[in-house]
């Protein structure tokens, strides 16, 4: 590890150590689990534990063309790992057995049950402000579905309306939900029913002492400041350096409190302030962050992937400029409907637009694009990218990968393909 020489640096101080833009490419990619191939071998419940501790959460979206953003994020860490071992750990059938919960964090998202109390104080979330108002406009209707949850739950939506003889809403259209269903979301989003489990996606609601461990409901919820400190600790674990702003992002605190709790963990040691060839901004090195001389994996990252969820960060750091097409009209998509980018080493080499054909037993590969400017790794990104591709399909339980003619990748990406699979 090369960083610029200095001494630490207390309250108050500047950078005192410097690292160049590459240095801090891979500091993020190897926090993130994303610098070595997976290991080879069948995956546990402890290989998924030890993956969702270091990262902090999973961001849960119901997109589906491809695969749920929370199974790509795993898998872009793990291969080829049975998606049931994640159905245990987040949705057992006991509550005592649970080790991630539901709650609202980056965003929608799965988190250690442990990390629960500290995301209950007041935050800047829309979900929470949203469910404030909720509360204070219908009281009424809130108190009379805890009651039917306490009666029937687990229960859907759909089940505690129907229980309440209330009138289904014929309103059709994505965020049109009846009144009933926004009222579970506010009591989720203020923390008094949880996610106990789904069944296709839908969420079956519990009263949260049903849902959480007895050991996580025993634990105080601690005071904002205290709360705050530990979670930008652990964004910047995940991180490994980020600016204030990129800490503030990954649990979706305000900007001033991170701030805050910048400064003491600096105070601390925990965090070494740091200047990043490229950055505006200063950085914060967490003190236990790897600096590999080289990385040597590769991936398919999901939207939703948190080394990179934020766009400006990814920006800054890889040169990617990166946005999510879904729901662009088709004509006006440059790159395609749900594209993932392709990491490989520290660099982002290219990005492929995926769908999975489930009727017909296909991964497809809608187009491919390689990034400009990125030899080297441009001459080994379809390289790369078909390895990875066939990993994925065996792991979706489809039988080929087919690349259609479109981008300057797909020409490269389907002869590798054909070597892999004729391999």
């Amino acid at each position: 590890m090369v960083i610029g020489a200095g001494g630490t640096s207390g309250r108050g101080s500047g950078p005192s150590r410097t690292l160049s833009a590459a240095q801090a490419r891979r500091i993020a990619v190897a926090a993130q689990q994303l610098d070595r191939p997976p290991s080879p071998g069948p995956r546990d419940r402890g290989h998924l534990r030890r993956v969702v501790q270091a990262l902090g959460l999973l961001q849960i979206d119901s997109v589906n063309v491809l695969a749920r953003a929370h199974l790509l994020t795993l898998h872009a860490r793990l291969g080829d790992y049975p998606v049931e071992l994640l159905d245990s750990l987040v949705w057992p059938k006991r509550a005592a057995d649970r080790v991630l919960v539901e709650t609202w964090a980056h965003e929608a998202s799965m988190v250690p049950v442990e990390l629960y109390p500290l995301l209950r104080w007041p935050r800047r979330h829309w979900s929470s402000t949203s469910a404030e108002r909720y509360r204070t406009d219908h009281a009424a209707l809130l108190t009379a579905v805890l009651e039917v949850v306490r009666d029937i739950g687990p229960a859907t939506s759909g089940q505690i309306e129907a229980a309440l003889g209330a009138r289904k809403k014929s309103i059709s259209g994505w965020w049109e939900w009846s009144e009933t269903k926004r009222a579970c979301e506010a009591l989720f989003s203020l923390g008094e029913i949880g996610t106990a489990h789904r069944v296709g996606f839908e969420r079956y609601y519990d009263l949260i002492e049903r849902v959480l461990p007895a050991a996580v409901l025993a634990m105080e919820v601690p005071e904002p400041a205290d709360a705050q400190r530990v979670l930008v600790e652990r964004a910047a674990r995940a991180h490994g350096v980020g600016t204030v702003g990129d800490l503030a992002d990954y649990f979706r605190m305000g900007v001033a409190p991170t701030r805050l709790a910048v400064r003491d963990l600096v105070e601390d040691g925990v965090l070494l302030p740091v200047e990043v060839q490229g950055w505006r901004q200063p950085g914060y090195l967490h003190r236990d962050a790897r600096v590999p001389r080289a990385t040597a994996g590769a991936a398919l990252l999901c939207p939703f992937d948190p080394l990179v969820w934020e766009r400006d960060r990814t920006e800054r750091i890889f040169d990617f400029h990166y946005r999510i097409e879904i729901y662009t009209p088709a004509a006006r998509r440059i790159f395609g409907y749900y594209v993932l980018p392709l990491l490989v080493g520290d660099r982002i080499a290219g990005r492929l637009d995926l769908k999975a054909d489930r009727s017909g037993g296909r991964l497809l590969v809608q187009a491919a694009w390689c990034e400009p400017g990125q030899d080297p790794v441009a001459a080994a990104a379809a390289a790369a990218a078909a390895g990875r591709l066939a990993v994925m399909a065996q792991w979706l339980g489809l039988a080929a990968v087919e690349v259609a003619p479109r981008g300057n990748l797909a020409a490269d990406l389907d002869r590798e393909v054909r070597v892999v699979t004729n391999g």
